[in-house]
């Protein structure tokens, strides 16, 4: 079965490019031309890529990722947008997005971005259950965590972080693949988004006192462990 793909973008002409783009590609294009429309046609269409456009009028693309994430879309989302600063970008990732790209973009990556981002979706069957680390409880199914019997309220992103994290216990992971598993290509050099994510994490799973879990390796990446 072909992957589906929805383009949400008010542009006219980058729609129509894009339709054509991906459609040469093999993919199936459903499009909106608005955040509204965009929402009903995914509430009414199951797609395995969502590519958004954030400055739209009336809803921007930033709020449609929230409504996604919120009514509980897991499929990618691609942002398309015109601002290039850190708090822009980390914004639209803590909301839910999978990558972003800034306009004008090549057609080229914006390709490559799509390949990236389908190549990782999660496997349902395999991805299930249950972690559990120490005092640490990650529930995959019903997307919650737990520190003892705390619940702890985590972003989209955050919580594929930490359920790598789980998966990989006293593992040192890279930077390099970190990024790759969790935004789908490589971010190095770009910004500090990964060490703002791991701030933010570490911030809500030691909000009542408890011991560090993600350690910093100098020079070599995060890992999930006990202090030594």
């Amino acid at each position: 079965m072909r992957p589906h793909i929805a383009v949400i973008d008010d542009d006219e002409k980058i729609t129509a490019l894009l339709r054509r783009s991906l459609a040469f590609e093999g993919y199936e294009i459903s499009t909106a031309p608005d955040g509204s429309e965009g929402l009903k046609l995914l509430n009414q269409r199951q797609v395995d890529l969502v590519i958004l456009d954030v400055m739209m009028p009336r809803m921007d693309g930033w709020e449609v990722c929230r409504r996604l994430r919120e009514a509980g879309l897991t499929s990618p989302i691609l942002l398309l947008t015109a601002k290039d600063e850190v708090t822009d970008r980390v914004k639209g990732l803590d909301l839910g997005a999978d990558d972003y790209l800034v306009k004008p973009f090549a057609l080229e990556e914006l390709m490559a971005r799509v390949r990236a981002l389908l190549r990782r979706r999660p496997d349902k069957a395999e991805e299930g259950g249950n972690f559990r680390y120490e005092d640490l409880l990650l529930d995959v199914d019903g997307r919650e965590t737990l520190r003892g019997d705390r619940r702890i309220e985590l972003t989209a992103k955050e919580f594929d972080l930490l359920h790598l994290f789980m998966q990989n216990p006293k593992r040192v992971l890279s930077r390099d693949l970190i990024m790759e598993r969790i935004w789908g290509y490589d971010y190095s050099g770009e910004s500090n988004v990964l060490e703002v994510y791991v701030a933010m994490l570490r911030q809500k799973l030691e909000d009542s006192g408890e011991r560090r879990l993600i350690q910093t390796v100098r020079g070599a990446g995060y890992v999930l462990k006990g202090d030594s």
